[in-house]
């Protein structure tokens, strides 16, 4: 009788378990961060005149499940004239038609469009292999990155005080070729390196209905 009340009981609990994690719905997570802190950097790593910088304005919608990584989709967006170098002349060139052009391409925007691999070091954690759309200055690139995904359920209280909901942190490291972009390609890469390095580290998130 026991053993009939422990089978009776492990199939409820895998009754109740099962349909928790295939019925799940995405969540969507907001990356226009309220704090103002999420920023994209960025690195010209030339030979006579390395530039760095960084980037703000960062906004954009992800839809993202715990139970399943690969559905990871979304878009995100940064604007051109946020990028800033710490010398203002060189930002103000960046900023130029034979630059970024911000005028008339405001936008730089990833959208995702597969998840071709994932794998989960952590419970919460997921490395992804992500196909994409990269679009500066007017010209769509598809691009392959690497994606870690960190899911931190019930976390947004502790970072927006009277908050509730969860996180997701996106970060990717990964670099582009400048001509590809129509950004100065006849220029040598001795003054300005001709791949551009790209550090992403930035928050979304999802507040509790």
């Amino acid at each position: 009788m026991n053993r009939s009340i422990l089978q009776v009981s492990c199939l409820m609990a895998l009754g109740w378990l099962v349909p928790s994690v295939v019925t799940a719905e995405p969540l969507e997570f907001d990356f226009k961060d309220p704090k103002g802190v999420n920023s994209i950097a960025f690195v010209l790593d030339s030979v006579l005149e390395p530039i760095m910088g960084v980037a703000q304005g960062i906004a954009g919608k992800v839809t993202f499940d715990p139970a399943n990584p690969k559905a990871l989709a979304g878009t995100i967006t940064m604007e051109a004239a946020s990028i800033k170098c710490a010398h203002k002349g060189m930002t103000d060139v960046l900023h130029g038609e034979e630059w970024l052009d911000v005028k008339k391409h405001p936008a730089i925007t990833f959208a995702f469009k597969e998840v071709k691999g994932a794998s989960s070091p952590e419970s919460n954690v997921a490395q992804l292999e992500v196909v994409g759309d990269l679009t500066i200055k007017g010209v769509t690139k598809p691009i392959t990155v690497a994606v870690t995904a960190t899911y931190l359920k019930d976390q947004l209280g502790n970072r927006l005080r009277g908050k509730k909901g969860d996180l997701l942190v996106l970060r990717s490291k990964f670099s582009v070729a400048r001509k590809d972009f129509n950004i100065k390609p006849e220029m040598g890469n001795e003054v300005v390196a001709e791949e551009i390095e790209l550090r992403v580290s930035i928050v979304g998130w999802h507040e509790a209905k």
